[in-house]
């Protein structure tokens, strides 16, 4: 009899369990590179990034400040997750991007033109189970050769009290 109920029980119980874990995260927030954690590959990583992030579904905007050893890169970076197409200027590059759902992860495919290759970027992101990490692992591929990258954000507190200012 228990293991009659157990069954049916789990049988009412398994969709609910799959809602769960097809949801899409929202990566919103403002995010801080944990240089330290963070693999850059063959290429050399930033000395810091931040990354403020508006994700409605399936609009996701990301502003990048980045600083790096040949100075500061600034810039915003408009997709949507539905596998259309977006077209962003990084620097002095176009970067043509689709990106789409696989499950929780977000996958993305970009394009550019870097030395008069092409160079194309498989990358993946993630967010842990507490909301507090997203992770983005990068393969970068082009006729210059490939390398891969994981970089490791941690979100940073909202709405935190700026010090009182003393008169």
């Amino acid at each position: 009899m228990i293991r009659k109920l157990l069954s049916i029980a789990f049988v009412l119980a398994l969709p609910l369990i799959t809602a769960v874990a097809q949801q899409k995260p929202d990566f919103s927030g403002t995010w801080k590179l944990n240089v330290a954690k963070s693999e850059f590959g063959a290429l050399p990583g930033p000395k810091s990034r931040v990354d403020v992030i508006t994700h409605k579904d399936p609009s996701l905007s990301v502003n990048v400040t980045q600083e790096c050893a040949d100075g500061r890169l600034q810039y915003t970076a408009n997709y949507t997750t539905d596998g259309k197409e977006a077209v962003n200027q990084i620097g002095p590059r176009e970067v043509k991007s689709t990106l789409k759902w696989a499950g929780s992860t977000l996958l993305m495919t970009s394009k550019l033109v870097y030395n008069g290759a092409e160079v194309t970027g498989e990358l993946t992101w993630s967010l842990s189970a507490d909301g507090k990490t997203r992770t983005v692992t990068i393969h970068y591929a082009s006729a210059m050769g490939e390398t891969d990258q994981k970089l490791i954000f941690e979100k940073q507190e909202s709405g935190a009290a700026a010090p009182a200012k003393t008169p």
